[in-house]
């Protein structure tokens, strides 16, 4: 399904994060032309792959607040640069999965995400930013009304394909987004029903969630700003296959 898409970027969340999860996301990249960038164990199954060509310039983890014996939650990001490797667009990208059963803590943790990512300090430094991933909340819940009151919800801007995301098997609600920054052009976002190569039985199989697939135009000469605070990770020369 991920190789019939053929995207640049994966945001993924539940990814391979306990024994040997280093092994397990190369193999995932293998089977589908993509390299690890960022998470896995370290952000509790957050992760970033993409292809070879995006020049990684910094990774990181966020930590976002929870409750005494609640599931921790980590927000994998990167910064990728496209195209040329000194004057191309970069983008922070940032991969989450908020609290499902809490909403008190999922409206927190949108808080903290928003900061630490297009905040005055945050990591994408007033340049081009998407966050993406599982939500846990609907379009008028309380945390996704705090993410889509400064990030552009992708789907409601230009929506392409299915909007519900959950449950994989019977599809009524929308708890999975893409969010950009206003500077980032948003072509299209939904769940890639009847594109050529994307079987309905895989979209089912794939996870408990239905994916999106976002269509995405940064604009030519993205600024790079000074590297921000580091959060967890540090600048890399670029992605490498995983064995």
């Amino acid at each position: 399904m991920i190789r019939a898409c053929a995207p640049d970027v994966v945001c993924l969340q539940e990814a391979p994060r306990f024994l040997r999860w280093r092994r397990q996301a190369g193999r995932l990249g293998m089977a589908t032309g993509l390299v690890h960038v960022a998470g896995g164990a370290p952000s509790c199954g957050t992760m970033i792959m993409s292809r070879l060509w995006p020049k990684v310039e910094h990774t990181g983890d966020v930590p976002l607040p929870y409750g005494p014996g609640h599931h921790r939650r980590v927000v994998a990001t990167a910064r990728l640069r496209f195209g040329d490797s000194v004057t191309g667009p970069v983008l922070t990208v940032a991969s989450c999965h908020l609290a499902n059963d809490y909403p008190n803590e999922r409206l927190s943790q949108a808080g903290v995400l928003l900061d630490r990512i297009t905040g005055p300090d945050g990591l994408a430094a007033g340049g081009p930013a998407v966050v993406a991933g599982d939500i846990n909340d609907q379009p008028g819940g309380r945390a996704f009304r705090r993410l889509s009151g400064t990030l552009r919800d992708a789907w409601a801007a230009a929506p392409a394909g299915g909007e519900h995301t959950w449950s994989a098997t019977r599809p009524q609600r929308r708890i999975d987004a893409v969010l950009c920054t206003p500077e980032v052009e948003i072509v299209s976002c939904g769940v890639p029903h009847g594109l050529p190569g994307v079987r309905e039985a895989d979209l089912r199989a794939a996870t408990d969630h239905l994916p999106l697939l976002a269509v995405l135009r940064l604009p030519p000469r993205a600024r790079a700003a000074a590297a921000p605070p580091d959060p967890g990770g540090g600048p890399r020369p670029g992605p490498s296959p995983l064995g």
